[in-house]
């Protein structure tokens, strides 16, 4: 993919993953910083970058429940109340879906968030359809449904409260502390079986959390976190993902070992992903904050990809291939079998799926109790 040459310096932006306003790659037009003569790169070089404030767009949307037909992905259907994260993440391969908005998947990604202010709304429609069957349903595998703007917005926890009234099963995935706010609604739906939770920690090195996903909870923090959805009696796993060789790779006992004390009773690895625009801002990342291994990390990454420095198919994508990727395969289940963590999903019972009539409008303006047929002739 031809992607202009990158000027600005990534840590010119403090608290942000990427100071790129990297174009997209449906982007009809190129830009490109150029030398005119009169010292304006040197100008732009020495200016002071003002931070760069997040901006909340409210989005009404049509549906929240979007299906997976992916055979490498452990649930059926996903809520992302979400489109974009203020995390900042760099790794994240989410990213590239701001492309569709004619944004960027750089600097856009984390600044512009889309939030999902009908969510409850659209999904208590869908919950309500006589045609709908409970499926496995996993909140924020895109981004994360607790980032900041999840304290003022709360559609998270929205959403959590008709899941809880339908008694729907459910899974989360997070890295922020704010899911603690939750436990309330959360902690009930566990003890039936039928709500679970899990953890992102990448690293245990405040340092390489600042820079590598820098307004996301701090390690420790999310080991707290682990330790109080635990004590509430919520099954807590832990994603230790994504592995990057020579990074946060060699962390990786240490990390489920972390987590495993904290509470943690499963837990996943995936290695990390460079889909689309993601491939070009990681290298810059890794150009700008680890200049003397950035050539190791990539040859790595690409001796797990048949040599490209992606590949997209099933069954490759999360697992890489190789003997790099084997070992860390390796290293994964031999220190997740010593620490007791389970690799397979938590249990969830979706017979206690409570179907409510819906409310329909009459002509006078009263509503009235709405049924499928077949329940109201009983």
């Amino acid at each position: 993919m031809a992607l202009p040459a990158m000027v600005v310096d990534a840590k010119s932006i403090k608290g942000r993953g990427t100071a790129w306003a990297i174009q997209h790659r449906f982007s009809r037009e190129q830009h490109a910083a150029f030398d005119d003569g009169w010292g304006t790169l040197d100008q732009r070089a020495a200016r002071e970058v003002v931070p760069v404030h997040t901006e909340i767009i409210e989005q009404q949307v049509k549906t929240i429940l979007t299906g997976n037909d992916s055979p490498d992905i452990s649930f059926d259907l996903s809520i992302n109340p979400y489109r974009g994260c203020e995390h900042g993440c760099i790794y994240c391969f989410a990213r590239p879906t701001h492309s569709y908005f004619n944004l960027s998947p750089g600097l856009d990604f984390e600044t512009k968030i889309f939030a999902k202010v009908n969510a409850a709304q659209r999904l208590r429609e869908a919950l309500e359809s006589p045609s709908y069957e409970p499926l496995l349903l996993n909140i924020g595998s895109a981004t994360d449904a607790y980032q900041p703007a999840e304290r003022q917005l709360r559609i998270t926890r929205s959403v959590i409260e008709v899941l809880s009234e339908f008694k729907h099963p459910f899974s989360v995935i997070t890295k922020s502390s704010g899911i603690e706010r939750d436990i309330d609604l959360i902690a009930p739906m566990a003890a039936d079986n039928m709500a679970a939770a899990y953890v992102s920690l990448t690293t245990l090195d405040g340092d390489l959390a600042r820079i590598l996903e820098p307004r996301a909870a701090m390690p420790q923090r999310r080991l707290k976190t682990i330790e109080r959805l635990a004590r509430a009696g919520i099954p807590v796993g832990v994603s230790a993902s994504p592995m990057i060789p020579f990074i946060n790779e060699p962390e990786l006992e240490r990390i489920l070992e972390a987590a495993a004390q904290a509470g943690a009773t499963r837990a996943f690895s995936i290695v990390v992903r460079l889909p689309w625009e993601v491939n070009p801002l990681f290298q810059q990342w890794l150009e700008a904050h680890f200049p003397d291994r950035a050539r190791r990390v990539m040859a790595r990454i690409r001796d797990m990809r048949g040599g490209k420095d992606y590949d997209a198919q099933f069954g490759r994508r999360m697992t890489g291939e190789g003997v790099w990727a084997e070992l860390v395969r390796q290293r994964f289940h031999k220190a997740a079998s010593r620490l007791g963590l389970l690799n397979e999903r938590t249990p969830m019972d979706l017979s206690r799926f409570v179907r409510r009539p819906r409310l329909r409008a009459k002509r006078g303006g009263q509503p009235e109790l709405w049924m499928p047929l077949q329940q109201s002739l009983f």
